[in-house]
């Protein structure tokens, strides 16, 4: 249904939110952003989202009837089949599994950057940061020649990685993670991706400032360590 006209209920921060407007972009789908503040839900959405979580994708037909998507992978998945533009996934059904397996892996990088970015005290954040260092190692050996994840294509393992960079972005004028050290073909490929207009589109032009004060907000060892 490529004339439906689509809308991603989004928060300012969260990097599932931008792999699907990544995605949106890619496709060359037009669509609206809709915020919500996710410390003070409104019922709208709660009354919408079974898991209380962004993002959601509201597909309006043009009929006027609505469904609602949830989870982001679900969402992307979606666009992929639906929406005209550069494909995303491989055509090869065994690199398409190897593909969503290393969209799963983002997001268990997700998983400790959130304990990193959230640490309060130095043990845990070097915990989280040694995680983030081997888990980063390990998509090094992946890697090849790039631009992007699997070469000259951008695919939707592009669009997972690019958000998780962009909070290094943020870190890095704060203070040196060390997270990237000796990893080569993970920095360019992540300054590739920042390149990237879809990328850049994806957050508003205050994404910096927000985060930040989500760090001040956490109490943040990474704060306390540039001191």
């Amino acid at each position: 249904m490529p004339d439906a006209k689509l809308t991603l209920i989004s928060h300012h921060l969260c990097p599932y939110v931008q792999r699907a407007a990544i995605t949106l972009a890619e496709k060359g789908a037009p669509f609206d952003f809709r915020y919500v503040d996710l410390s003070a839900k409104p019922d709208w959405f709660l009354a919408i989202s079974p898991l209380g979580k962004v993002p959601l994708l509201i597909v309006r037909e043009d009929g006027g009837a609505e469904t609602v998507l949830f989870e982001s992978a679900v969402i992307c998945e979606y666009l992929e089949e639906t929406q005209s533009g550069a494909k995303l996934h491989p055509a090869d059904p065994l690199i398409r599994a190897q593909h969503r397996g290393w969209m799963e892996f983002g997001s268990s990088i997700l998983s400790d950057l959130w304990g990193f970015e959230t640490a309060k005290a130095e043990e845990i954040y070097e915990i989280k940061r040694k995680a983030l260092a081997e888990k980063f190692a390990r998509v090094e050996t992946e890697l090849k020649d790039g631009p992007f994840f699997s070469g000259e294509a951008f695919s939707l393992v592009d669009a997972v990685f690019a958000p998780i960079f962009r909070y290094f972005d943020v870190f890095d004028t704060i203070t040196p993670t060390g997270v990237f050290d000796r990893l080569p073909r993970v920095m360019a490929w992540r300054k590739e991706l920042a390149l990237r207009q879809s990328v850049r589109d994806a957050v508003t032009h205050d994404y910096a400032d927000r985060l930040k004060v989500f760090l001040v907000n956490h109490d943040a060892w990474l704060l306390k360590r540039a001191a």
